[in-house]
Formats: structure tokens, sequence, C-alpha cells
């Protein structure tokens, strides 16, 4: 089923990659609720770009299907059917992946 969001402006929807390695370089398993945030994932719908103050729509940098790693805080946490997004502005994200 496709995401019903289309995001408005500079904004960008994120789905963030699952961090599978659950265990420590020790070997200790990490549980679900001591392990951080993943900063990495695929873009799944971009806005049309930022408004300049002259009225011209300048575009985003990134397109559906980019992997990009963002910022650690960024964004808005959403989620639809099961799934979860992430929310950001353009701004938000460091860099594209490969």
């Amino acid at each position: 089923m496709a995401l019903k969001l289309k995001p408005l402006g500079d904004r960008i929807i994120i789905e963030p990659s699952e961090d599978d390695d659950a265990t420590s370089a020790g070997g200790i398993i990490i549980p679900d609720t001591a392990k951080e945030k993943p900063q990495k994932g695929k873009v799944i719908a971009a806005g049309s770009g930022r408004v300049n103050d002259d009225g011209k729509t300048i575009p985003l940098s990134v397109k559906d299907g980019d992997e990009v790693v963002y910022s650690k805080y960024a964004g808005t946490e959403y989620s639809e059917n099961g799934k979860e997004y992430l929310i950001v502005r353009e701004s938000d994200i460091l860099a594209i992946v490969g």
C-alpha cells in the first residue's frame, strides 16, 4: 500500500534503515531500548522545493529512492500501516550515500 503523504515545500519523507547489528563488538546483545536511532534512510517522497524571496521555487537536491544521512535529532516521526517514517527539511539532510 502506498504512503498517503505528500511532503510540502522543502520537506522530505525518509524511511529510516533498520540497524540489524544487535550485538556489540564484545559479543554483548544490545536491547532495542538501548540502541541509538539510525541516521541513515531512504527517501520515500520529496516536496517541490524551497520558495525563495522572489517567489521562485528552488528544486531539492535529493529525489525519491536516494539513500541519505540525516541529523541525529532531525524531523518529525510519523507512523502509517505499522511502518515508521521521518519527515525532515532538506537542511536536515547531511549527505547522499553512494
